[in-house]
């Protein structure tokens, strides 16, 4: 696929027509920068080839995987093992800044390259409409911040826009994010005892603790 020359396009992400021309370019394969409630993040089809060009773009290893964002947990059941407290978590904290990460079903056909050889997957329901849209159009779909690996993440769609230039196929531009901090990340699976946190984040870690007192893990 041939790069933009003159960098990627950047659209108002509460357009209509930005959005159904974000859910284009992710069909034809381009990478797209969208607003979140944290940070700008960057999406691709849910295919092999998509996320080869999201890696190399964020210049990230393959064998850290890539979190899927979703616009409900219909499509994290689909694809994932479930847990009791998992979707407590969910029902409490979705949409918002809370990734799960959970085992993926044995019945799932995904690219191994989206759980860099793990088994598990990352879920995301963002506390913003334009990339629940999307997701809402397309299915889930892989999603990983807007960043260079090891660099600070980005906050503002020029930003995004200015760092990665014509990887981009399009940037939905939804003004400064207001969070600036990334998801909490934590990890639950059916055959393990207890929660593990994988990274701290916007979301406390007392309060993901809190809704789950009592719950069997």
């Amino acid at each position: 696929m041939s790069r933009r020359r003159d960098g990627p396009r950047v659209l108002p992400a509460g357009d209509p027509e930005a959005i159904a021309a974000a859910i284009e370019a992710v069909r034809r394969g381009e990478l797209v920068a969208l607003p979140t409630e944290t940070v700008y993040g960057i999406a691709c089809a849910l295919d092999a080839a998509a996320i080869e060009r999201l890696l190399d773009a964020k210049r990230r290893p393959s064998t850290k995987g890539i979190t899927l964002l979703v616009d409900d947990l219909a499509q994290v059941r689909s694809l994932a093992e479930v847990p009791a407290a998992a979707q407590v978590l969910a029902r409490r904290f979705w949409p918002g800044p809370l990734t799960l990460v959970l085992r993926a079903r044995h019945d799932a056909t995904l690219p191994e390259v989206l759980t860099g050889g793990q088994g598990t997957i990352g879920f995301r329901l963002p506390d913003h409409a334009a990339p629940r849209s999307i997701t809402r159009a397309l299915g889930p779909l892989p999603l990983t911040s807007a960043n260079l690996s090891g660099e600070p993440e980005l906050t503002t769609a020029p930003e995004v826009a200015n760092r990665f230039g014509d990887r981009l196929g399009l940037v939905l531009d939804g003004g400064r994010s207001p969070g600036g901090v990334p998801s909490t990340v934590v990890a639950i699976f059916p055959d393990a005892a207890g929660m593990s946190l994988l990274r701290p984040g916007a979301l406390p870690f007392a309060e993901i603790e809190a809704a789950l007192a009592g719950t069997e893990v």
